[in-house]
C-alpha cells in the first residue's frame, strides 16, 4: 500500500528516563531488564519485517544494546543508523536532576563517538549529526564536513542530519547546500513531522523529490497525540473506523501525507510496537487527511510545549 517503511528507534529502549508523557514508570528499570526488553522488541520488529534500527550514544545504553543484538542475531539484511553530537550523562540515575544529555558538535566529539559507533559496521549504513542547530556550529564547520565526507567515502555510508526546533526547515535548506569536493554531503534527513508539527512539509517534499532519504521521528509528538483533547477525539473516531489505535492513525497520517522513506516507531515495549505496525494495514481517505491537516499548530507553540516536557 505504500513504499514507506516503519523503522524502530531506540530512544525509549536504552535509558530509564525519556521525554514521553506515556512512559510507564511501573516497570523494572534495571539495566538487565531494559536490555531484555530491548531485545524482545527488536526481535519482534525483525519478525514483522522491520529492518531499519536507529540509535545514538545519548540513548543511554541503546547503542550498546543494538550492537549486542546485532552480534548475537547475525542478521545480514538489517540497516543500522546511529548519530554523534550528544553525550548521555544521567548515568542511569532515576529522576536525574539536570540535563540528561549534553550537545557538542565538535570535531573531537565526532572522532570520539565514531570510535565506538563504528563497531556497528558493516550493517551501519547511515551516520547522522544529532539534532543540528544554527547555534551549534555544525552547519559552518568545514573541518567536520571534511571528516564526515571521509567517513562517507571510506565506509560507504550515507551521511545524515537530524533536526529539532521551530527552524527545522531553515536548517534543512542550509544542510542541503553543503558540499565537499563538489559533492553533496548529506544524503538523509531525520526530521520531526506529525499531526501537530507540519511546518517542514514543503521542504521535505522537495528533498525527497531530489533523491534524499527522508526519515520521520516523533510521529506521535512524544505521546501528546494521546492527551490533546481536540485531537484525541478526532483520532478516536478514525480509530473506530479503521479498527486500529490512535497511534496507528497518527503514523498513517505521516505516511499518507508525506510518503517518507521511513517513519520511526518509538515503541518502548512489544505491545506498543504491535499497535504501531497496524499503520501499514490501511489508508486514510482524502477527507480524513484534510481534517487531520487542520489540527496543525504553530511551530513555535509546538516546540515551546515540547521543551517543557519532563523526563520521566
Amino acid at each position: 500500500m505504500t513504499t514507506t517503511q516503519i523503522g524502530l528507534g531506540l530512544a525509549a529502549l536504552g535509558r530509564p528516563d525519556y521525554i514521553n508523557i506515556r512512559q510507564n514508570s511501573n516497570i523494572d528499570k534495571s539495566k538487565i531488564a531494559f536490555k531484555n526488553n530491548a531485545f524482545e522488541v527488536m526481535d519482534l520488529a525483525y519478525k514483522n519485517g522491520i529492518r531499519y534500527f536507529d540509535t545514538a550514544p545519548s540513548y543511554g545504553l541503546g547503542e550498546q544494546f543494538l550492537l549486542d543484538w546485532k552480534n548475537e542475531r547475525q542478521y545480514q539484511d538489517i540497516i543500522l543508523s546511529t548519530k554523534w553530537g550528544y553525550t548521555y550523562v544521567a548515568n542511569w540515575e532515576l529522576g536525574y536532576d539536570g540535563k540528561h544529555e549534553i550537545k557538542e558538535h565538535s570535531l573531537s566529539k565526532l572522532n570520539e563517538q565514531w570510535e565506538t559507533s563504528k563497531a556497528l559496521l558493516p550493517q551501519l549504513k547511515i551516520y547522522q549529526v544529532h539534532s543540528a542547530t544554527l547555534e551549534s556550529g555544525i552547519l559552518t564547520d568545514t573541518s567536520i564536513h571534511k571528516r564526515l565526507f571521509q567517513l562517507k567515502k571510506k565506509y560507504g555510508l550515507q551521511i545524515g542530519i537530524s533536526t529539532s526546533g521551530s527552524n527545522q526547515s531553515e536548517i534543512l535548506n542550509i544542510a542541503k547546500d553543503i558540499t565537499v569536493n563538489n559533492e553533496s554531503l548529506f544524503d538523509s534527513y531525520q526530521v520531526t513531522y506529525n499531526i501537530f508539527e507540519q511546518s517542514t512539509f514543503d521542504t521535505l517534499k522537495n528533498l525527497k523529490a531530489s533523491g534524499k532519504t527522508i526519515i520521520i521521528k516523533e510521529a506521535l509528538a512524544n505521546g501528546r497525540v494521546f492527551t490533546n483533547s481536540k485531537t484525541k477525539k478526532q483520532l478516536e473516531i478514525f480509530s473506530k473506523t479503521h479498527n486500529v489505535g490512535i497511534d496507528a492513525i497518527a503514523l498513517r497520517f505521516v505516511i499518507d501525507t508525506l510518503q517518507p522513506n521511513m517513519v520511526l516507531s518509538g515503541a518502548s515495549n512489544i505491545n506498543h510496537l504491535t499497535q504501531n505496525l497496524k499503520a501499514l494495514n490501511f489508508k486514510l481517505s482524502l477527507e480524513e487527511l484534510e481534517l487531520l491537516k487542520s489540527l496543525t499548530i504553530d511551530s513555535n507553540e509546538y516546540w515551546n510545549e515540547r521543551s517543557g516536557l519532563a523526563w520521566n
